[in-house]
């Protein structure tokens, strides 16, 4: 049988907490071999909107914070594919090396009610399960029902945390502890990341 694998993919810009609850309680709610937060190289979504942290800085914050966390990964494939991210070719290239693999595609229930706008977005359903992580009471985003998507669900606890004020909370020399993991604290610190935020 297949490895189950599944695939959080993000800017990451920082990673924090909420990240990492709502990638092992997906991991666990499944029984997940291993989830692969996948950094991705140029996020096409954020593109012109606002400035984003480059690749390998984001993809050390992630690697720092996932640490010895066991089955957790920091994904670098769109990184050493270069371009714009996307997931259907993330998951076509991880089906392609991995045939066996039960691969699922991890979002949050915002992104989950923007699927519409991906790219290849059949190609997605195609090779993988959506899993939304949302929070106590939210249910299930609209659009998602008889449209060839197999849906789990996996409820995690409200944390209420935000990329754009850990950004600013860094640029101002706030504390980031239990917010953004302490290894991941430390590379924003020794790289002097989000200073000029």
């Amino acid at each position: 049988m297949g490895r189950r694998i599944g695939i959080f993919g993000g800017t990451f810009d920082p990673i924090h907490v909420g990240h990492l609850v709502a990638a092992v309680n997906a991991k666990h709610a499944l029984a997940l071999d291993r989830v692969v937060l996948m950094v991705a190289n140029v996020p096409w979504q954020k593109a012109g909107v606002r400035a984003v942290t480059g690749a390998e800085d984001r993809y050390a914050l992630v690697e720092a914070a996932v640490g010895d966390v066991p089955g957790l990964e920091a994904g670098r494939h769109e990184i050493d594919r270069g371009g714009e991210s996307y997931t259907a070719e993330t998951l076509q290239e991880l089906a392609d090396d991995q045939p066996d693999a039960e691969l699922f595609v991890v979002v949050g229930w915002d992104v989950a009610g923007e699927l519409a706008t991906w790219e290849r977005i059949e190609d997605v359903k195609r090779l993988a399960t959506l899993v939304i992580v949302n929070r106590p009471g939210t249910g299930r985003p609209s659009g998602l029902d008889g449209v060839g998507w197999r849906v789990e669900e996996v409820t995690v606890p409200n944390l209420e945390i935000s990329s754009t004020d850990l950004r600013t909370r860094a640029a101002d020399g706030r504390p980031l502890d239990y917010l953004v993991p302490e290894a991941a604290v430390r590379v924003i610190r020794a790289r002097g990341l989000y200073a000029d935020e």
